[in-house]
């Protein structure tokens, strides 16, 4: 069902040689949410007139050198990090969460998969802080299906970090009891501290359709809907 009275509200998407996840959010957002979403090549280096940014998954810059690095100093991140330091939401998934870390938006690092394999299955999460833009929707504590697809997906911190980490709510997102990667703490998503920033190693945008949910449920639609709520309700203030 698509949110009514979102015509204001713009999403731009970034796109870089070899994201391959980025029509998939666009479809969701245009076509199940009813609100705008346009694609910005990774040239672009002056954006305006959007209110949130994703940075989609897949394998930007062929994940040369390592996942995300090349991406993390492109023009748009670095427009990017301004809008985020202004307070816009920014949605980084999979290939995003790593540009995200690249780009020292958040903290801590993506590593190869415990298991040295790319995985790409259906896993659980817990919603750990719904307290951002994009979980405000979901109960705390609440859990759902959602897949992933990933090589480099482990999420590492150091023990001090990841202290600050939990004491300051920026945990997000937890794998409920099935750790895909050998994430730290069983870590799939983490938040900057200000909140407006998350990045998440699991694909909403791939478990947004009962059509394409395999059964399991679309409730990862949830994080689209939570950010699209924020904004109208921040346009609302204005």
């Amino acid at each position: 069902m698509k949110i009514a009275s979102s015509k204001m509200t713009k999403i731009g998407i970034a796109v870089f040689p070899g994201s391959n996840c980025d029509r998939d959010v666009h479809h969701v957002f245009n076509n199940v949410l009813g609100v705008q979403a346009d694609f910005l090549w990774h040239t672009k280096d002056r954006i305006s007139g959007y209110d949130a940014m994703i940075i989609p998954g897949g394998f930007a810059f062929g994940d040369r050198l390592r996942a995300g690095i090349i991406a993390a100093h492109s023009p748009i991140v670095q427009e990017v990090k301004r809008m985020a330091k202004d307070g816009t939401p920014v949605l980084g998934i999979c290939n995003g969460f790593q540009i995200l870390v690249e780009s020292g938006l958040l903290p801590g690092a993506l590593m190869m998969n415990d298991s040295l394999r790319f995985v790409c299955r259906w896993t659980k999460v817990q919603v750990k802080n719904k307290n951002t833009p994009f979980t405000r929707e979901f109960k705390e504590e609440q859990t759902f299906n959602i897949p992933v697809a990933h090589g480099e997906g482990r999420y590492m911190i150091e023990p001090g970090m990841l202290k600050d980490l939990r004491r300051k709510n920026q945990v997000v997102l937890q794998y409920d009891g099935d750790d895909p990667n050998g994430s730290t703490d069983l870590i799939a998503a983490v938040c900057n501290e200000q909140g407006n920033v998350m990045g998440m190693m699991p694909h909403p945008e791939r478990a947004s359709e009962e059509l394409v949910s395999a059964g399991r449920g679309n409730t990862a639609i949830t994080i689209f809907r939570s950010l699209v709520s924020y904004l109208q309700q921040q346009q609302a203030l204005v």
